[in-house]
């Protein structure tokens, strides 16, 4: 669903504040991250 009217015209990656943009994924175009996607790998012995 894109709402934010920067992502129906020029794409989130295109938005000044994409980098600290909370709702680029419910607001804007950016798929969802899947879940444990963000560094979650076990840690090494």
């Amino acid at each position: 669903m894109t709402v934010c009217p920067i992502a129906i015209v020029a794409g989130c990656r295109k938005c000044p504040a994409f980098k600290v943009c909370p709702l680029k994924t419910v607001l804007g175009d950016q798929p969802a991250k899947p879940p444990g996607s963000a560094g979650s790998s076990p840690p090494k012995k």
